[in-house]
């Protein structure tokens, strides 16, 4: 079906807020359009992507992780018609009626809006950041804390929240040590999650502790500068892995100068609703809760946010329905999955999982190798599969494709040189030849691709 000249709702954003508005608005015959963003604010997703296990979202008696559930909440959303689209919306005009929502690759006018782009993790600004960020600091622990750069050293997280608990529980895993830093002599995270961290062996608590700078050497972070913050005393604290759990910034740059914000840039909304100061323009999730900042309060936003759009669309005569019948679920037989380690090696295939394929293609054969380098709790990993899924398919034939699990396979990681994930090599006549790391637009891992396939038939 075509879209319409005018959209009935555009959802700015994903998360539990933004997925779920989407259902809802989708089972309202509405036909949403969700930009779910992409690198502009965090991942599509939102922060739950960054999120190992989720204990406390209803339905879920042994715990989901965050990746799954918003899989499966976008699913939902996909089965019962929402049109969503992978695209950063750089810019939106709300003083003129229809909405004028511009996004990466398309202009769009629109009767009402959904805010929820969430919140971006803050960066602490140490003079030497920079130098050693994906040297040593990241600011997302669960995606790489299995990097191999940080198995069985000390680790350092600074934070006192939920998320810092959690990401530093999380860490025990990996390094020998994990020191927290705490600003405070007490921290903001609930009851349960402060009893698992100061029971833990391998966690120490540093109170009154705050960072000063990191240090380190061959370009690589070993420890950092700490000052107590009663005293002013200062002291080395020996660490290879700084990781950072110290707030978020509400994603609302677009919205500046057009939408009542408060004084820390969250969307205003009235008491008890989340409707903001322009009729039709709604928010819900993070972006406009400082507070409680839970998934289960997230989702419930996003739902009332659709209900009330779907109201005002109907109360003033603006609604176009779309009747449009459920996706059927494809069964689990039907579902298709990559090859697995035990599959018989094939040079033929294009696409291979694991180290021993890897040494394998790496010495036999005569394609471009595009490895990826992933870990199972990686958010970002998980948005990156079916990006590279469509350029796999592209240029199938021409390439090996090679999935790497740094904590299936963590010496081929460390060989390679992986400090993050997820990072994408490029491999040819047994050399690298490139190297992608984060998220990117399939677009630029074609272009990547076709070019080295172009230098590899010159120089052959």
């Amino acid at each position: 079906m075509e879209s319409p000249a005018v959209e009935n709702l555009v959802v700015i954003g994903s998360g539990p807020a933004g997925y779920t508005a989407a259902i809802y608005a989708a089972r309202a015959n509405l036909k949403p359009l969700v930009f779910e963003g992409f690198q502009a604010g965090g991942i599509p997703g939102g922060q739950l992507m960054t999120t190992t296990e989720v204990e406390n979202f209803p339905g879920f008696p042994e715990g989901v992780t965050g990746p799954e559930l918003m899989q499966r909440m976008k699913a939902q959303a996909d089965r019962w018609g929402a049109e969503l689209v992978t695209e950063d919306v750089a810019a939106v005009d709300l003083s003129v009626r229809p909405f004028v929502v511009t996004a990466s690759s398309r202009t769009v006018k629109t009767h009402s809006i959904i805010i929820a782009t969430g919140a971006t993790a803050k960066r602490l600004g140490l003079p030497s950041e920079a130098e050693y960020w994906n040297h040593g600091i990241s600011a997302c622990a669960i995606c790489d804390g299995a990097v191999p750069i940080f198995n069985s050293v000390p680790l350092a997280i600074i934070g006192a929240g939920d998320t810092a608990a959690e990401e530093a529980l999380f860490l025990t895993k990996y390094g020998s040590e994990v020191h927290m830093l705490v600003r405070r002599d007490q921290m903001r995270a609930s009851k349960a999650m402060q009893d698992r961290v100061l029971n833990h062996p391998k966690i120490t608590i540093h109170w009154n502790t705050q960072a000063v700078d990191v240090f380190g050497e061959a370009g690589f972070m070993t420890g950092l500068r700490v000052r107590h913050t009663e005293t002013g005393e200062e002291s080395n604290l020996t660490a290879k892995g700084l990781f950072y759990a110290i707030g978020h910034k509400p994603n609302t740059d677009i919205f500046k100068g057009q939408i009542a914000l408060d004084d820390t840039g969250y969307v205003k909304v009235q008491p008890g609703s989340v409707e903001t100061n322009i009729e039709g323009v709604y928010a819900a999730g993070d972006v406009q809760d400082h507070e409680y900042r839970q998934a289960i309060t997230a989702a419930g936003t996003g739902c009332a946010a659709a209900l009330l759009a779907e109201r005002w669309l109907s109360m003033n005569d603006l609604t176009q329905e779309f009747k449009l019948a459920a996706k059927p679920l494809k069964p689990e037989s039907e579902k298709s999955a990559p090859p697995t380690v035990t599959a018989p090696f094939d040079i033929n295939q294009t696409h291979h999982v694991g180290g021993l394929a890897l040494r394998k293609l790496y010495h036999e054969s005569d394609r471009v190798i595009m490895v990826k380098y992933a870990s199972p709790t990686c958010g970002p990993c998980h948005t990156l599969k079916p990006i590279l899924g469509k350029v796999v398919d592209e240029f199938h034939d021409q390439i090996h494709y090679v999935e790497i699990d740094i904590t299936e396979d963590p010496e081929i990681a460390e060989s390679a040189g992986v400090t993050g994930t997820p990072t994408v090599q490029f491999f040819k006549e047994k050399a690298l030849a490139g190297e992608m790391k984060g998220v990117k637009q399939k677009s630029q891992y074609s272009e990547a691709l076709a070019a080295h396939l172009v230098a590899e038939s010159v120089s052959s």
